[in-house]
């Protein structure tokens, strides 16, 4: 899983296993990403990763 929100993650989050964008970010709007979620001030990483990673134990 990758989470990124600007031009420089374009690539991190295309390729990886799990694109993750954030919400108010360039990549949503144009979107790359496999899922979004929500923007870094509503704890958009912490639902990706309780949503995400946590499901995989």
């Amino acid at each position: 899983m990758a989470i990124g929100d600007n031009a420089n993650d374009k690539e991190m989050v295309k390729r990886a296993g799990l694109g993750v964008a954030m919400g108010n970010s360039m990549l949503s709007a144009n979107g790359i990403g496999d899922i979004v979620v929500q923007d870094n001030n509503q704890n958009g990483v912490a639902q990706a990763i309780n949503q995400y990673v946590n499901m995989i134990k």
